[in-house]
């Protein structure tokens, strides 16, 4: 084992836990410096989902992709600030203070997985790792212009990934080019026997930039009400760049998308509220020191442990199972998930890749979007990916008041390798 001396910039506050000195060995990424999300378990390392409850909680183990990335020689430098328990699209939801846009200080990184995109982005680390949800690591990756992949449901192990959402969450790459986040997505990427939705599709792919023949679809939901018309024009200028390399574009309708973002947002809280029951102040964080009943004690530790996001959440998730209104809220938004399904399978039927803008707007200005539904209406983009379950790439293509703005690419289910095929070809320019 080999030693590396880090000596971070915390000018943008990417980093909640570091290592001075780390160690690094032979492999694929031997002395790569990757930073790990603070949601994914490390032996030895605190682990704290940005969360006050869980301060102090050291992980007896490595999650899946930590071990390895250890077995790849790669040198692990530290723990990234997120969105509490990745829930939000700035990484101002922190127990820790927000994280800043290495771009324009005065903006957010996007999130939840913004530590990570920060600390890519500044040059701190050469890759990094993330967990997406609803897009948390597409956002970050188009605000802070680099390379973000969430990869198909199953391929890349959640063991270790402290849960918030389990049917939607992947962990991920992150990296300023397509050539090391497919580095790194062919270690992390292959099957887990701890983790029951792995799958055994390991990655082992060159990335190439001739994708001539290439069908693109592009839907109109992605151009439509609410998307920056200075974005749009952007990614649209990024396709036509796309067909002069010898892609096609078909325009495309996903019907479902009215849908998609309320079907998201009953989903995820609904499985918040179940999984994060366990945070109680007895197995998990700091005791409150009381004289109160039990029931009292569990409600006190979770208002001092828990921000007001993720309180929300909570409160919306046990909403939306409460005998009577299970029905109405969380089985319907099952049902619009599989139309959002249906519509995807739909078109793939005719196209190899979806693409469009990966956010509607350019990162916002911290405390801009202080209205909990502005800030929800921001994932309607990223959120069709997760509920289906299919791969999806945010790359740079342009730029838009010196804010840099992604292209989403969106694939079939385990075709990771077309899209990102499509992103480096943007990237290098063509063939």
């Amino acid at each position: 084992m080999k030693k590396l001396a880090f000596h971070p910039d915390d000018s943008v506050r990417a980093f909640i836990t570091t290592i001075p000195e780390v160690t690094y060995g032979d492999g694929p990424l031997s002395g790569v410096t990757v930073a790990v999300k603070d949601n994914i378990s490390t032996k030895g390392i605190e682990t704290t989902c940005a969360s006050k409850i869980l301060k102090g909680y050291i992980p007896p183990y490595d999650a899946h992709v930590v071990t390895l990335l250890r077995n790849s020689g790669a040198a692990l430098v530290g723990k990234t600030n997120m969105d509490e328990f990745g829930m939000g699209t700035t990484t101002e939801n922190s127990a820790f203070g927000p994280t800043l846009n290495p771009l324009d200080h005065e903006r957010v990184p996007g999130g939840s997985s913004g530590g990570s995109a920060a600390a890519v982005a500044a040059g701190l680390v050469d890759c990094a790792i993330g967990s997406d949800t609803g897009g948390s690591i597409r956002c970050p990756a188009a605000f802070c212009g680099i390379v973000g992949l969430k990869p198909t449901y199953g391929r890349v192990s959640r063991y270790g990934l402290i849960a918030y959402a389990n049917s939607l969450e992947q962990i991920g790459p992150m990296a300023r080019d397509v050539t090391t986040l497919s580095k790194l997505y062919s270690v992390i990427a292959g099957h887990d026997p701890r983790d029951a939705t792995s799958v055994d599709r390991p990655y082992s792919h060159i990335p190439s930039a001739d994708i001539k023949g290439l069908k693109i679809g592009v839907p109109d939901e992605f151009f439509g009400e609410g998307v920056n018309p200075k974005v749009a024009g952007v990614v649209r200028k990024a396709l036509e760049i796309l067909e002069s390399y010898g892609a096609q574009t078909v325009p495309c309708t996903i019907p479902s998308m009215k849908y998609a973002l309320s079907a998201y947002y009953v989903t995820c809280t609904s499985e918040a509220s179940s999984n994060l029951a366990r945070f109680d102040g007895v197995r998990y964080g700091p005791a409150v020191e009381t004289l109160k009943s039990w029931h009292d004690a569990y409600s006190d530790q979770r208002k001092a442990g828990f921000g007001k996001e993720v309180r929300r959440r909570i409160i919306l998730g046990t909403f939306s199972l409460a005998a009577g209104y299970y029905g109405r809220y969380y089985q319907k938004a099952q049902t619009a998930r599989q139309m959002v399904r249906d519509d995807l399978e739909r078109i793939f039927r005719d196209v190899d890749v979806i693409a469009g803008p990966t956010m509607p707007d350019i990162a916002f200005r911290l405390g801009e979007k202080s209205d909990p539904l502005q800030m929800y209406l921001s994932d309607i983009l990223t959120v069709p990916a997760n509920l289906a379950g299919v791969p999806a790439i945010s790359v740079p293509c342009g730029n838009v008041e010196h804010m840099p703005v992604g292209l989403q690419l969106i694939g079939r289910y385990f075709e990771d390798e077309r899209i990102i095929d499509t992103a480096y070809a943007f990237e290098q320019g063509g063939a």
